[in-house]
């Protein structure tokens, strides 16, 4: 009686596992597609790759990659049916895809073991500052397309008629006239020469005495005030800075890998 009742538990337990085996392999699975499983590694790889895209991976998304993960599937198998893995344009295209990869992940490789250094950033961000002194200047203009329309503009400044409304009314500078001619605060050399030559001899509150003339007309320039050149705080400016950097030592790599190869290729560009 206790070999049955033995028998009868082992039995059990043989079917139980034998039922539970499939369940846990299908849990690794998104689907079957034709009898071939689906992993799901294959949804989590494409997720991670969207992830580090900056895309975040809501409910939806991750619907929407398993739907994806399955159609290829669908897709990869009629084109296997159809015999395309070994036709030349399949080859080709796999190569360049290869070799697209590895070149990615060449450079990836470099970036994390080549880091830009907050001492190189701090750096970077004191030469900024140096090429940064000087003065700023704020001033306003009003451009006109004619000298004597400019003139007569003058004219009504010296009679009392306020800078900006001149400006509103008259400037053909679509960036500027809609403030009353404001040009915000900038260092002389970001105007053209005329402009900058103009406005760097006029005193605080003063307006030129006769029309400046450039390549985009004639202009009609306020001095506002001046200051010392102001530079944004380094915290400020440290993404861009270490973006800079980044690219900086990238390109040096390549220059560096380019230039260390023994090659008869001469490359157009040095």
């Amino acid at each position: 009686m206790k070999k049955n009742v033995l028998a009868l538990g082992t039995l059990s337990l043989t079917l139980s596992a034998a039922l539970l085996a499939p369940l846990g392999a299908s849990a690794q699975n998104i689907a079957i597609v034709n009898g071939k499983p689906v992993p799901t590694e294959r949804a989590e790889a494409l997720k991670s790759q969207i992830a580090r895209q900056g895309q975040p991976v809501t409910p939806d998304l991750e619907r929407q990659v398993k739907d994806e993960v399955v159609l290829r599937e669908i897709f990869l198998q009629e084109a296997e049916r159809r015999g395309l893995p070994a036709s030349e344009n399949y080859k080709q295209q796999m190569e360049l895809a290869r070799q697209a990869l590895l070149i990615r992940e060449l450079f990836a490789d470099f970036q994390k073991n080549n880091p830009v250094t907050d001492a190189e950033i701090q750096a970077k961000y004191e030469e900024f500052k140096a090429q940064s002194s000087g003065k700023e200047y704020r001033a306003r203009h009003i451009l006109v397309e004619k000298e004597d329309v400019a003139k007569k503009l003058i004219a009504d400044l010296k009679r009392g008629a306020k800078f900006e409304d001149l400006a509103k009314k008259n400037s053909k500078d679509p960036g500027s006239a809609k403030n009353g001619g404001d040009l915000d605060w900038s260092t002389a050399d970001r105007y053209v020469p005329e402009f900058s030559d103009a406005m760097v001899k006029l005193e605080k509150g003063q307006v030129t005495p006769q029309p400046v003339k450039s390549q985009f007309g004639f202009h009609v320039i306020k001095l506002e005030e001046t200051r010392d050149a102001q530079l944004p705080s380094m915290e400020e400016l440290k993404p861009q800075i270490e973006q800079a950097l980044a690219q900086q030592k990238m390109a040096k790599f390549r220059e560096d890998l380019r230039n260390s190869a023994k090659t008869d290729y001469k490359f157009e560009q040095q």
